[in-house]
């Protein structure tokens, strides 16, 4: 007798597994505010604390992740605004950490799935927005960049005024059998 209405309430429970989503419930972040505009097909915000340029700049994406999302955030701004607007609505999270991750997923996509499937199934949550930021790593960060920069620069430097480029160009040609 107890049996059937637990079994009623069970087959209520169940049977709204296969109603259809309502489309505003796939464009809305539970924060409510990043929201999909159809007419423009951008993901938009009215928030100002989650508008562009809000949380960090492209330095921070460069000392969290490499220069992979540093050049993207330079060179497709647009493109990655879009993508982390896109991931604070799915995800119901915070600008600065919708960056982290998207940073993160920039600089290795195949890294951060499989951490991101980790921690669904229970293992630790990889906190992206600290990554990479204490005064000791930006220090070491910033002195290895210095000196690559460095590097790179008095190497390019050196080879275009001392004619190091030049006189191999020419070498070249001469193994080469090319007349000038």
């Amino acid at each position: 007798m107890i049996a059937f209405p637990i079994q009623l309430l069970l087959l209520c429970s169940t049977s709204f597994a296969f109603a259809p989503i309502a489309n505003n419930a796939v464009f809305t972040s539970n924060l409510e505010a990043v929201r999909f505009d159809k007419t423009s097909n951008l993901w938009i915000t009215d928030d100002p604390e989650e508008k562009d340029g809000s949380s960090y700049g492209p330095i921070g994406s460069l000392y969290r992740a490499g220069p992979k999302p540093f050049l993207s955030r330079i060179f497709n701004a647009q493109t990655y605004d879009q993508a982390v607007l896109k991931y604070m609505a799915q995800d119901g999270c915070s600008r600065i950490e919708a960056q982290a991750n998207m940073d993160a997923f920039l600089e290795n996509p195949q890294d951060w799935a499989y951490q991101k499937t980790c921690e669904k199934n229970g293992a630790y949550v990889k906190d992206y927005v600290n990554a990479n930021m204490s005064p000791k790593q930006v220090t070491l960060s910033t002195v290895w960049g210095i000196g690559v920069v460095y590097f790179f620069g008095s190497l390019i430097y050196n080879g275009i005024t001392q004619g190091m480029l030049v006189g191999s160009f020419h070498r070249t040609m001469e193994l080469l059998g090319v007349d000038n």
